[in-house]
């Protein structure tokens, strides 16, 4: 594939290795606070296949609820990917963080029963209030608890 991308400052470069998928665009909580916007766009990638080029060292990462963690730039706190428990071989890489954001656009909508009242997005893409029906690593369209849908982790 050969898609490249990276952070604002420059500080971190990365590569992807295989084709992203299962792009949409997330309006859960957790989301929303991470990105700063109301619903962050995103694709998946097998975990091995993001590799960081340059800038490694600057990745950090929080536990964002109970059941995934958010890496980011630590220079400039550009969101770079998620992991979540229930998706052991998958990332969710920020898709705008890509050189050419256009090259994976966004297919559906999650979580849109948190979608902020005022952003109204005009597209005709499919909207599902929790995770869409099949999610890989789920039973059903629930999270495994509601710590994505009220701002993440706790203390």
């Amino acid at each position: 594939m050969g898609l490249t991308g990276g952070c604002m400052c420059g500080g971190v470069r990365f590569e992807l290795k295989s084709e992203p998928f299962d792009c949409g665009w997330c309006h859960c909580r957790t989301c929303q606070l991470s990105s700063g916007a109301p619903a962050q766009a995103f694709a998946c990638i097998r975990r091995g296949d993001w590799v960081a080029t340059s800038g490694a060292d600057s990745i950090r990462s929080i536990r964002s609820s109970s059941f995934g963690q958010r890496s980011f730039c630590a220079q400039c706190g550009t969101p770079l990917f998620v992991t979540v428990d229930h998706q052991p071989e998958t990332l969710d890489f920020s898709a705008v963080t890509l050189d050419d954001p256009d090259a994976v656009p966004p297919e559906y909508h999650i979580f849109w029963s948190s979608k902020v009242a005022w952003f109204n997005p005009g597209d005709d893409l499919p909207r599902h209030e929790r995770f869409r029906p099949n999610t890989v690593g789920l039973s059903g369209t629930e999270p495994p608890d509601d710590s994505s849908l009220t701002g993440g982790a706790k203390a």
